[in-house]
């Protein structure tokens, strides 16, 4: 069995924190333990808050001295007041909330920015595996059994890239990450990204929205 991954070991947790500019206000919505908080904090010195479904994460990230409440995505988000948070982070959660449209415009209605990271369902191994074997793919980012999972909503890049245009989201940035490799940028509309992109994280922001601080590839990617 794999060792587990420290938080400052997991590429996607990585990439946050270079998206997250330093002192900012940030909502992390399906904070779990609070590992990424807690490195955001430690390495960007922000204001952070957390929301989490589970008691037992809520109790872990009180022990890390977090700023964290017991709340449900779905039904909580629009409790907060608009512009209350620069950035609101759901990471690896998307595809276990009920309602991800409504979840999503509530983040870019709270927060400046959102960033947002979920598994690929249009990754090669995943239409490998469903072709080979005919079942629900068993792969490094799906590896839960289909009856004990909590995705109730998968989704490929091309489903997300289209929802955002749905909800006039501009997406400032977008790169493909794995458990092994560094982040790298991608074109999210690219269809050989679809298939190569094991897990996806994008920078977003509202098209109506002016940017306070405009957003340079070069400096999210160096």
């Amino acid at each position: 069995m794999a060792e587990p991954l420290y938080a400052a070991d997991r590429e996607d947790f990585r990439e946050i924190v270079r998206l997250v500019r330093p002192g900012a206000r940030v909502l992390d919505v399906g904070c779990g333990n609070g590992e990424l908080l807690q490195l955001l904090r430690d390495e960007k010195q922000i204001d952070g808050r957390g929301i989490e479904i589970g008691a037992e994460g809520v109790s872990a990230c009180l022990a890390r001295g977090l700023a964290v409440i017991q709340g449900d995505a779905d039904r909580d988000l629009a409790e907060y007041p608009p512009a209350s948070f620069d950035y609101a982070i759901l990471s690896q959660t998307l595809q276990a909330v009920r309602a991800p449209k409504e979840v999503l415009s509530n983040l870019l209605r709270l927060a400046e920015r959102a960033i947002v990271s979920f598994p690929n369902f249009g990754h090669w191994r995943v239409r490998m595996s469903l072709l080979a074997t005919g079942r629900m793919p068993d792969t490094r980012s799906l590896p839960i059994p289909w009856y004990e999972t909590p995705n109730i909503h998968l989704c490929t890049l091309r489903d997300f890239t289209e929802l955002c245009a749905e909800l006039n989201l501009r997406i400032e940035a977008s790169s493909a990450v794995s458990p092994t490799h560094p982040a790298r940028a991608i074109n999210c509309q690219s269809p050989l990204e679809n298939w190569r992109s094991e897990s996806a994280l994008f920078l977003l922001s509202r098209k109506s929205a002016a940017l306070s601080a405009p957003v340079r590839p070069g400096d999210l990617f160096a």
